[in-house]
């Protein structure tokens, strides 16, 4: 399930963020642990070679390959191709999120414009949604493997009531090598053109707008089967990964502490743990891992899409619309300021230091001299520089300047 924290961050205050960073679950502790594990072995593990195995001539060719190493490493442009490379990956992430098919506004439309109260009506209205919501498990199943663990074979759809074994069969019948989630759009132009001539949408108009809105929610599913099929460029994501890789592989010699008694520059002090070393693994390759986690949201991972929801979300809500909120509607009464040409809610004490004044606009507090002799003394100013022709008068309060 997608980790929410937005309530935690809601309000700007003393230890915000400081409690984000105790969560576990969708943190960057669970997600490089292992690999900061494995580095600090590592490092410990030539540290104790160096200290403790080599000879003293071994000791001295180990120092001049850390120095070696440590001067070398920072060519590789880390920042760089990794700051580029996670731009381009959040980008597509949200891309992605923006491009989920809700079938919300086309539920309205058909709830709207598909007329009738009879049997034959509410078949056609909540087989139209089913058809819209078939579309889009058919591409979720082709993109996310939540959905394709849930749902492994069509069989399952048809178990499910998201399709009918005759739907099926057409399905399968289709002669067509690609990925048929277009189908059930095709389906459904066909049955709103029926409920078209059968007269139950009144006008073309009305047809016109719920097929467009058909061919938005289409387009959609298409953009999110175009972002599964092409990916980033795989030499951007092995260019990333390897120079973040060999970074710190350099590291793990170039950054250990060499005798102090050899007075090798920048080795004045011995210590046994690299902090600095460590804190820059976990930037480093934490931000390599925040790539690796979006750049396929549909996966299992914590801050995946939860496409699962979706699926059940999209059909109960579109059903809903067009078969139990058909044509329902409350009592129809007068609100509580019918006889009000200011209406303001009322507000609780815990929110009446939101209650402010209505903005006029900057310049309309601006304070100006009412004392006669002040308005005097900026008019001598103003007319040491004002042309000889303009004739000016003043007041207690206002002057006024005229041709």
């Amino acid at each position: 399930m997608t980790v929410t924290y937005s309530r935690r961050v809601a309000d700007a205050g003393l230890g915000t963020f400081f409690h984000l960073l105790l969560r576990w679950r969708g943190s960057i502790y669970k997600l490089l642990y292992r690999e900061l594990i494995i580095f600090t072995l590592l490092y410990y593990f030539f540290s104790i070679v160096y200290r403790f195995v080599l000879n003293v001539e071994q000791k001295r060719l180990f120092e001049k390959l850390s120095m070696y190493c440590d001067r070398y490493a920072e060519l590789i442009p880390v920042s760089f191709v990794l700051g580029f490379y996670v731009t381009l990956v959040v980008s597509r992430w949200w891309g992605q999120f923006e491009n989920v098919p809700w079938p919300d506004r086309l539920a309205s439309l058909v709830a709207g414009h598909v007329r009738g109260a009879d049997e034959a009506a509410r078949l056609s209205r909540r087989t139209l949604m089913r058809y819209a919501n078939l579309s889009g498990v058919l591409i979720y199943r082709s993109v996310s493997t939540a959905v394709y663990k849930r749902f492994p074979t069509m069989e399952h759809l048809v178990q499910a009531g998201l399709m009918t074994s005759e739907e099926l069969r057409h399905l399968e019948d289709l002669p067509s090598p690609h990925n048929k989630f277009w189908v059930p759009c095709m389906w459904f132009v066909s049955l709103a053109l029926r409920a078209r001539t059968e007269g139950r949408i009144n006008n073309d108009v009305a047809l016109t707008a719920i097929l467009t809105e058909l061919n938005s929610l289409r387009a959609k599913c298409m953009k999110l089967y175009g972002y599964d099929w092409i990916s980033l460029p795989l030499v951007y994501t092995q260019v990333a990964t390897v120079a973040v890789y060999s970074f710190f592989l350099a590291c793990l010699i170039g950054r250990q502490f060499l005798d102090p008694a050899q007075g090798y520059p920048g080795h004045d002090l011995d210590f046994y743990l690299p902090v600095f070393t460590l804190l820059q693994f976990f930037f480093y390759v934490g931000w390599l891992k925040v790539a690796e986690q979006l750049i396929n949201p549909f996966g299992e991972d914590d801050d995946d899409f939860e496409t699962n929801w979706l699926v059940d979300r999209n059909l109960q809500v579109s059903l809903l619309s067009v078969d139990e909120m058909y044509d329902s509607l409350p009592l129809v009464e007068k609100d509580m300021y019918w006889n009000e040409s200011e209406p303001r809610p009322p507000y609780t004490t815990a929110s009446a230091d939101h209650c402010k004044p209505s903005f006029m606009g900057s310049a309309l507090d601006i304070r100006y001299a009412s004392c006669g002799s002040q308005v005097k003394n900026v008019l001598s100013n103003i007319m040491f520089y004002a042309p000889p022709l303009v004739e000016t008068r003043y007041s207690d309060s206002y002057w006024w300047c005229k041709d």
